[in-house]
């Protein structure tokens, strides 16, 4: 194990990473894995752990941290009356269905697989969110089912693989059928639930019994890091639902968009560098 002052750096780091986390879950209607699971990839290799295990481990425990992250945004978007209920009605077997899918997946991947599925998407995103045009949109409301259906079930799948709480895809979702940007930031956070309970589960499942884990791990989620990490996020979560509703729709999609190139470029680097 590293020494006592290079633990308390991590924890540090880690810290930070749940400030950070907690205003994107309520700016963006994300759990914060898109920030967490590069956070924790960095810091687990830092600390030694098995590179078979690293990345199943930083989606896993990413997925545990949004569960009350996402509650507490959802929560506090509801209150303001702009969460599209009927879709979150919609997708109540769909998008933790998916969720699930995704936790058996992850139990027969490498972490090369979890880390490009990782970039890729979150490049493309950054892609549609920074060049969004009106003229983009597929249409005036959501599809019907089962379109809608299916596509609950696709974000469950793509969030549980990235650690993410779906906001990033359901974002551009909404606003790809002209769905306010607010609302569907409202909405995601619902999502976010959805997919993180169920994704909870399976990641535990997934990993039970797996070798090279850290202390204090059930399956691929370590508790050292969720216990860590989750009283900042709640703290912070409603502050950033104060600022998704102070900005406008572009200011969202563009700082959103740069985030998530960043992103990308780490695990690219990863692979590649």
């Amino acid at each position: 194990m590293p020494p006592a002052s290079e633990l308390m750096m991590f924890a540090l780091a880690l810290a930070a990473a749940g400030v950070v986390a907690g205003v994107l879950a309520g700016l963006f209607g994300i759990g914060g894995g898109a920030i967490l699971v590069p956070v924790f990839y960095q810091v687990f290799g830092l600390l030694g752990i098995d590179d078979a295990v690293r990345m199943h481990l930083s989606v896993g425990t990413s997925i545990a941290i949004i569960v009350p992250t996402s509650v507490r945004s959802f929560l506090s978007h509801y209150r303001r009356g702009v969460v599209d209920i009927d879709l979150l009605r919609n997708w109540i077997v769909a998008v933790p269905l998916g969720a699930i899918l995704a936790s058996v997946i992850a139990a027969h991947v490498g972490s090369e697989t979890l880390r490009l599925i990782f970039a890729v998407i979150a490049l493309a995103l950054a892609f549609r969110m920074i060049f969004n045009r009106a003229s983009w949109n597929i249409g005036t409301d959501l599809p019907r089912n089962p379109i809608k259906w299916l596509v609950g079930v696709g974000i469950g799948i793509l969030s549980g693989l990235m650690g993410i709480g779906g906001g990033v895809l359901n974002n551009t979702f909404m606003t790809l059928y002209s769905r306010p940007i607010h609302q569907a930031v409202a909405t995601s956070a619902g999502v976010g639930v959805l997919i993180s309970i169920p994704g909870l589960f399976g990641y535990i499942w997934a990993g039970w019994g797996a070798s090279g884990l850290p202390p204090l791990s059930t399956g691929f989620i370590n508790w050292i890091a969720v216990a860590l990490i989750i009283p900042i996020t709640l703290l912070v979560a409603p502050l950033g639902v104060r600022l998704a509703h102070a900005m406008g729709r572009r200011q969202l999609e563009a700082g959103f968009g740069v985030f998530m190139v960043l992103i990308a470029a780490r695990f690219f680097y990863s692979l590649y560098g």
